[in-house]
């Protein structure tokens, strides 16, 4: 199966999550908040949260992945939310997968 690598790498991640997530004490209603980012939004991001999981993702993978580590978080996705295309990924030059909780701002 040509996924299974894909698969494999958002397994992976999803256990980081949970793991930092036990490690820094998130309560049952702090969640994850994903985004994709381009190397400067990331450095913008890891100034602003604290913790942040990153990981730099293949431009043809990084939609694939977005979508199963949503799909892991059990995040809800209406019809107007989709998973961003290759297209669009490589335009804004976005490498990255970034996972950080929005009530927890880095003093």
């Amino acid at each position: 199966m040509k996924n299974d690598p894909i698969v494999f790498q958002a397994k992976i991640y999803g256990f980081d999550l949970d793991n930092c997530a036990r490690e820094f004490g998130f309560k049952p209603e702090e969640t994850w908040e994903l985004s994709l980012a381009s190397n400067e939004e990331k450095s913008a991001l890891e100034k602003l949260y604290f913790p942040i999981i990153s990981a730099k993702i293949l431009p043809e993978m990084l939609s694939e992945m977005f979508s199963l580590v949503s799909q892991k978080l059990n995040r809800v996705t209406d019809a107007t939310e989709k998973s961003p295309d290759i297209i669009a990924i490589r335009r804004q030059n976005k490498e990255y997968l970034m996972a950080f909780n929005p009530m927890r701002m880095r003093n």
